[in-house]
């Protein structure tokens, strides 16, 4: 079952560690937590700090080596694990991380990046601070069923052209991002993977329908009002320009509609990998890959096969579709998972861990604190994976689905409005940030940087997230 890693870099990897996991097959070999010291935790604060300064400071380094830099983090624990722990334990710890995490993680954003970047809207779109904010409310509709990755890769470019002819682009990329890349995504399990997860773990289909509703409505009508202001604001003062090619002719239409029943067919097989159980998994190295999700990985590909197979050149390249953001995120991300593997192990470790402080918060007197879940979940979604996080802390507050939904609903509202709407603070918190991010700069926004984007925000989001607590969590 080798075969198992098609994805890029995860590919590579595999088959080159693949002599070497022979050791592995004998059994686990899991990192315990327990006696990890947040030490350990560095090469990922590193490779954090490595996304934020490298690219002011080095930028022609940066954009040349941003793939060295992350295999340098990555193998930062990697061979510290195998000095301390031994070989087996390391090799274990990277193939569970590709071949559960990364793969399936990469395998659907390249399905997605693929698939949405054959559908071109044609037509002489204008951004009127009306029809920016119409994109945006379209988007955080459609990010809940068709994924937030899906409805930004389908909508950014579209909303890219119609400002191509504006001064002011950077706060249309950046609200889009807050929106329909994060917080749009909070309805379904199909939006986010953190809500994915925890349908799998038995949470209703609709139960965050209903539960974050009004969340999600509160905070996405704040945004999308102060959107349509600033925008305003800004469209004023750049004197209402009118692109050169505004009465060009051509309707209004789409191209490469061959792309949209894909979309579907990927929204499917992600919603099959979690109602379909056949219960038959293979064993790789000691890693249980289950016939449901390598089935969903393998129809994912075909997918993207078809889509590149039926859909024309000329649309791509009218759509400016490049694979230099797929790159982007695949390289930085698998540096991401590996090095933030003992981090998520403390984590798991609760009060055993050297985080155990950071746990204690989340209860008082044997009752759940929802402001701190709602916090702590969203902090931690922000700078490491949400799903993992979204997982220890649905595990603290009791792991039991039913429990959780009937008796502490607000709990586990606070634990996925936490991973999904924080997703938002940083680049990193959400991998269609990234992918977003990489696409603007390529069409000539000058997005700001790591920090840069974390002060817009903390200045618009984090107010939101305070009311947000303030009504609900309080």
């Amino acid at each position: 079952m080798k075969r198992l890693s098609p994805a890029l870099i995860a590919a590579t990897l595999s088959l080159l560690l693949a002599p070497i996991a022979a050791f592995a097959s004998g059994g686990h070999h899991d990192l315990d937590g327990s006696v990890l010291t947040v030490a350990w935790a560095l090469p990922f604060a590193c490779m954090l700090l490595s996304i934020a300064v490298m690219p002011l400071a080095l930028p022609h380094f940066w954009h040349h080596h941003f793939g060295k830099v992350s295999a340098f983090w990555a193998l930062a624990f990697l061979v510290p694990c195998a000095a301390v722990f031994g070989m087996q334990t390391a090799i274990y710890q990277v193939l569970h991380t590709f071949l559960l995490e990364y793969v399936p993680f990469l395998i659907l954003l390249f399905a997605l990046f693929t698939v949405a970047g054959g559908v071109r809207l044609k037509g002489s779109l204008v951004g009127t601070p009306v029809v920016n904010t119409a994109i945006l409310a379209v988007g955080t509709l459609l990010a809940s069923w068709m994924g937030t990755t899906g409805a930004a890769m389908l909508l950014i470019r579209p909303l890219l052209r119609a400002n191509s002819h504006r001064r002011f682009r950077v706060h249309s990329v950046v609200f889009f991002i807050f929106l329909v890349a994060n917080i749009g995504g909070s309805l379904t399990p199909l939006g986010d993977p953190p809500l994915f997860l925890g349908f799998l773990k038995g949470v209703s289909f609709f139960w965050t329908t209903s539960h974050l509703l009004m969340k999600t409505i509160l905070v996405s009508v704040i945004l999308i009002a102060a959107f349509f202001v600033l925008d305003t604001v800004l469209f004023n003062r750049e004197g209402r320009p009118v692109p050169p090619n505004a009465e060009s002719g051509e309707k209004l239409g789409l191209d490469g509609v061959v792309n949209l029943p894909l979309l579907g067919g990927v929204v499917a097989l992600v919603l099959m990998s979690g109602l379909w159980k056949p219960e038959v998994a293979f064993n790789v190295y000691g890693i249980e890959v289950e016939l449901q999700n390598l089935a969903r990985d393998l129809g994912l590909l075909g997918i993207a096969a078809l889509s590149l197979k039926l859909t024309s050149t000329e649309c791509r390249r009218l759509n400016e579709f490049t694979w230099g953001p797929i790159e982007e995120v695949a390289k930085l991300f698998a540096g991401i998972f590996v090095s933030m593997i003992p981090a998520i192990a403390i984590l798991k470790a609760g009060e055993a861990g050297a985080l155990a402080p950071v746990i204690n918060m989340v209860t008082h007197d044997g009752q759940p604190v929802n402001t701190m879940y709602f916090w702590l979940t969203g902090i931690l979604s922000s700078f490491l994976d949400n799903a993992p996080t979204y997982l220890v802390f649905f595990n603290t507050a009791g792991g039991d689905a039913m429990h959780l939904m009937n008796d502490i609903p607000e709990t586990l509202a606070a634990i996925s409005a936490g991973a999904v709407f924080m997703g938002a603070n940083t680049y990193i918190g959400n991998a269609p940030n990234f992918m977003v991010r990489s696409i603007a700069e390529e069409q000539g926004v000058p997005m700001p940087s790591f920090f840069g984007y974390m002060a817009w925000s903390c200045g618009i989001l984090v107010p939101c997230f305070i009311l947000v607590t303030w009504l609900f969590f309080m």
